[in-house]
């Protein structure tokens, strides 16, 4: 029974640290990263990502790094081909840009859907991160109105 309940506190915990571990985030580093189905140039081209754009890091093999998009696809990518740049993509229709991390700041801007930022500060109080649009425009956004942070 003892050995039972051991085995039990034993799983619980490898369980609960899987689900607290941080998620790693990485960004293309070069103007166009070929993903493919498995972790070789040799496998079957999927397509192209941008220079930018946000990727989560699943597995890292070093040479090459297992990666989810933010569609949840899932894609090897030459591990050179990655920069530890912190960046996020807005995912809803439009993002709000504020001068401050809360509702009521003035609007610096308004960014459409698919834009891809640069992350500033990964996290402030209440939901907001702190981007900076390529034009140089910077503010705080709803953690929301992203995906990559």
């Amino acid at each position: 029974m003892r050995s039972a309940l051991y085995i039990g506190f034993a799983a619980l915990g490898l369980l609960l640290a899987v689900q607290v571990q941080a998620l790693e985030f990485r960004s293309v580093a070069i103007s166009k990263a070929v993903l493919y189905d498995a972790p070789s140039t040799e496998a079957k081209k999927l397509y192209l990502i941008g220079s930018g754009y946000p990727v989560e890091v699943i597995v890292n093999l070093g040479e090459w790094i297992k990666i989810r998009d933010h569609f949840g696809t899932l894609s090897w990518v030459q591990g050179k081909q990655l920069s530890a740049k912190r960046t996020a993509l807005i995912v809803g229709e439009q993002a709000e840009l504020k001068q401050a991390d809360e509702d009521g700041a003035p609007l610096v801007a308004t960014l459409e859907k698919d834009v891809v930022v640069e992350i500033i500060t990964a996290s402030t109080k209440s939901g907001w991160i702190k981007v900076k649009h390529r034009d140089g425009l910077s503010g705080f956004v709803r953690t929301t109105a992203v995906w990559g942070n």
